[in-house]
């Protein structure tokens, strides 16, 4: 598998060395659907200062739509206006696309949560696990570009310095647990998905310190750049189009 990742990121980096001069091509940009998990309604979790998780998610995936359009990546977006609440809705909604990434902020089961005073008011918060995670569904249809295209995109991470979590371990098979990548086969925007698709939790909201970090600007825009990179290395090795 690394000498496998390798191969992907210097080929990568190879072709967009010499992309400026290569003259126009014919070659029809891939496009990625970068859905924002939960709604304005069903907000998912709340953090351990009570912000919501689609505040979270909407913000990230409005960055790597950016980072995405920056590498010549079509980006078609999914529930950005937080109002679709069918979870088979949204693949659908990303249909002709040849990747899909549907973000979110992790949480953490209610029996290791530990309680502060946050504001004035008595708040959530765990000390116990922290860091990204990406899920694959053994039944999308393109597992193997699905994984790919997961262990891509996490192992960009790791070399970035973002630490996967090696907590969802406990109730998921690992697929390429080193690069935070697990199966959680009957996710639905995974397994609707006619195309490769994987769900990215970026961190974990309940863990305070956490919560810091993925409110940091900077380290957002970080985060969404390698996102980017990794699914663009990815995508630029996949053979055909997963388009249908």
């Amino acid at each position: 598998m690394k000498i496998f990742l390798a191969l992907i990121f210097a080929g990568f980096w190879a072709s967009t060395a010499t992309a400026g001069s290569a003259g126009p091509t014919a070659t029809v940009p891939p496009q990625v659907a970068v859905d924002v998990g939960h709604t304005l309604a069903e907000p998912g979790a709340i953090s351990a200062r009570g912000r919501s998780e689609f505040e979270f998610n909407r913000e990230l995936a409005g960055l790597l739509a950016l980072a995405l359009r920056a590498r010549d990546v079509t980006v078609r977006e999914v529930n950005f206006a937080g109002t679709i609440g069918s979870l088979a809705e949204r693949p659908e909604q990303a249909r002709g696309s040849d990747f899909f990434i549907s973000i979110h902020h992790d949480s953490i089961a209610p029996e290791y949560l530990q309680f502060w005073d946050w504001d004035g008011s008595e708040a959530s918060h765990t000390t116990l696990k922290r860091g990204f995670g990406i899920f694959v569904s053994r039944r999308n249809p393109d597992l193997a570009a699905s994984l790919r295209c997961a262990s891509t995109i996490g192992a960009a991470l790791r070399l970035a310095g973002f630490e996967p979590t090696p907590w969802h371990g406990r109730k998921h098979q690992p697929a390429d647990a080193g690069n935070g990548v697990w199966y959680y086969d009957n996710l639905v925007v995974l397994h609707k998905a006619t195309f490769p698709a994987i769900l990215f939790e970026a961190g974990v909201i309940k863990h305070r310190e956490e919560e810091l970090e993925l409110l940091d600007a900077d380290r957002q825009a970080r985060m969404a750049d390698v996102l980017a990179m990794g699914t663009a290395a990815c995508l630029s090795v996949t053979e055909g189009s997963a388009r249908r």
